[in-house]
């Protein structure tokens, strides 16, 4: 329990809070992208499988480059042989398969915000439940009377993306995939942050993300296409295809960072990123189902609070 102290000591709490927000600007941006690509394919998964593969790519590249991704590699191969890595260890590509999926399926169609809002549900009861297990590599985290007060508001913020007639022509399905995705985003940050110790480096634990995603992802395209026939054309716009390099440096940076936060500020840190940028690209840019302008401002408000209410007993004990 010293030594997590001491590990999330290094940095300042306003620091870690600021690349967790980071984190989320990036999620959000990646989130219209993987969407507006699912949208002129007419195919949300294989939006996905081009995304995760274009990351694939850019991490094996990295990884073979650097030394610390060959040095990661070599204890990753030892810690499998000798089962010091279990097999749950590996399996964070698949959270990071379904949020990617989820994007290309949804986005387009409900927008940034509600989709968002919709993660942060999910987000904020898994890492309540995480930290409380000791499940993240910061061990076990205290669930505060303030903390539980955050994810309340945080749900708020949900039930206000349902009031009205916007959504009634919104399959549910794609009201509840934005909330697993969530649940999938903050056990996937906890197990990259595990993996990241037992590796040494955060570009290993990304390495994994991106191989076990990208396989599932291909996989669940190529049944798509031999279901439904071929997708539309690939389009020519260049910023349609940077998905799968900002998942590469927010899953990087999430491996790094989540040792000094806990899973749940970890995700309400990035609440605050994503909901900002959510709602200035919907802003700008609004899709067919997604809420009102003042309706968006309002769950952007209150999942906000939810982040300071939830952050505050925290940066008392660090002072």
């Amino acid at each position: 329990m010293s030594s997590a102290s001491s590990s999330r000591a290094r940095i300042p709490v306003w620091l870690a809070l600021a690349i967790a927000a980071a984190i989320g600007m990036m999620t959000a941006v990646q989130a219209r992208v993987n969407g507006q690509l699912g949208v002129r394919l007419d195919d949300g998964f294989v939006a996905a499988a081009i995304s995760f593969g274009s990351g694939l790519v850019i991490v094996v590249v990295l990884s073979v480059l650097l030394p610390s991704g060959r040095a990661g590699f070599r204890r990753l191969a030892s810690g499998v042989r000798g089962r010091t890595i279990p097999w749950w260890m590996l399996a964070g590509g698949a959270a990071g398969a379904l949020t990617v999926a989820t994007q290309g399926l949804a986005v387009g169609l409900i927008g940034v915000s509600l989709f968002t809002v919709g993660v942060v549900a999910g987000q904020t009861v898994s890492g309540l439940l995480l930290d409380r297990i000791g499940f993240g590599p910061a061990g076990v985290v205290a669930v505060t009377v303030p903390r539980l007060l955050g994810g309340v508001l945080a749900l708020a913020a949900v039930a206000l993306a349902l009031v009205g007639d916007g959504l009634a022509g919104v399959p549910v399905w794609m009201l509840v995939l934005p909330f697993l995705a969530g649940i999938a985003i903050a056990w996937q940050q906890a197990t990259n942050g595990r993996l990241r110790q037992r590796v040494g480096t955060p570009l290993t634990a990304t390495l994994v993300n991106f191989t076990g995603g990208t396989l599932i992802l291909v996989v669940a395209a190529a049944v798509h296409v031999a279901l439904v026939g071929p997708p539309r054309a690939l389009p020519t716009d260049a910023w349609l295809y940077i998905g799968g390099a900002l998942g590469v440096v927010y899953i990087f940076m999430s491996a790094a960072i989540v040792q000094y936060t806990g899973v749940l500020l970890l995700g309400l840190g990035a609440v605050v990123g994503q909901l900002v940028t959510s709602f200035v690209l919907d802003m700008a840019w609004p899709a067919p189902a997604s809420p009102g302008l003042m309706q968006q401002l309002a769950m952007v408000v209150v999942a906000l609070a939810s982040v300071v209410v939830a952050a505050m007993p925290w940066r008392r004990r660090r002072r």
